[in-house]
């Protein structure tokens, strides 16, 4: 076979091209990965922040919350191995979002110098909110991970008095600095995504960033002062109990022999006396 000067042509053209740099498409589906995950976890966080302060309703209410997620309410019994694999779940997710953020992170003196260099300079809010996100993401991989851990191999010491025990005997500090750590990043990021995203654009982009950072604070000082009105709930608690070895709760109407009567809704298939 023979070729042609056309072919030629197109054979001396293409030559090179193999060795020429092509634009990678794996930064941007890596940065929608840490999106995605990151999303995840933030809205993650506001679900727990909501099911942990049920305690400020009532030990009843807490309860119910954490034998629902132990799937007691659909199989007649209790169990917390469900509330481990989530748990793990939520536990991998949050490695691999820290992984796929350590990608723009300073990685050395110099660059981290030059970054405070431009911050400073610059003045910008988004700048240092970024700034703040990172080094609340870096003290989350420490603090969410202690803690993560913990439930994923005891998740069954969950519960009004289980865990306000927790808290009591040495866990409170991990638990404070653990509050501010997380809602600031997590309220940050989900900041930082719908700006990315353009979420919530209008005719005027400044205005928007304006008015996404006044709900984004304002969001984050409620979900502080929910955490902190909890943490103190599960101390005062914690501290009712604090001569008791390894407190259990149990609602009245489920104790052997019952206490009280169970609430006129309550399942008829739920009145024999819990079993853990």
């Amino acid at each position: 076979m023979t070729a042609t000067a056309s072919d030629a042509r197109r054979l001396v053209a293409g030559a090179g091209l193999a060795d020429k740099p092509r634009k990678s498409r794996w930064p941007a589906r890596l940065d929608l990965a840490q999106s995605g995950s990151g999303l995840v976890l933030g809205l993650f966080m506001w679900g727990h922040m909501f099911f942990v302060s049920t305690i400020l309703i009532s030990p009843d209410v807490m309860w119910m919350v954490t034998k629902g997620f132990e799937g007691y309410f659909f199989f007649g019994r209790a169990f917390p191995q469900i509330v481990g694999v989530i748990v793990a779940i939520v536990f991998a997710l949050m490695i691999g979002h820290a992984l796929l953020a350590m990608r723009k992170f300073p990685i050395s003196w110099k660059q981290l110098h030059t970054f405070n260099s431009h911050r400073k300079l610059l003045a910008h809010e988004d700048t240092t909110l970024w700034w703040v996100q990172a080094v609340t993401g870096f003290a989350l991989f420490f603090l969410a991970a202690v803690h993560l851990y913990q439930m994923m191999v005891h998740p069954g010491a969950i519960g009004p008095y289980e865990s306000a025990a927790r808290v009591w005997h040495g866990w409170w500090p991990l638990y404070l600095v653990l509050l501010f750590a997380v809602e600031l990043h997590g309220g940050i990021g989900l900041y930082r995504l719908a700006v990315k995203w353009d979420w919530f654009a209008s005719a005027d982009p400044a205005q928007t960033r304006r008015r996404l950072r006044t709900v984004k604070w304002a969001i984050t000082a409620f979900f502080l002062a929910l955490g902190l009105l909890t943490l103190a709930a599960y101390m005062k608690i914690g501290y009712s109990q604090k001569d008791i070895a390894n407190p259990v709760y149990t609602p009245p109407w489920l104790t052997s022999p019952p206490t009280a009567a169970p609430p006129a809704w309550w399942p008829k298939y739920l009145n024999t006396p819990f079993r853990p």
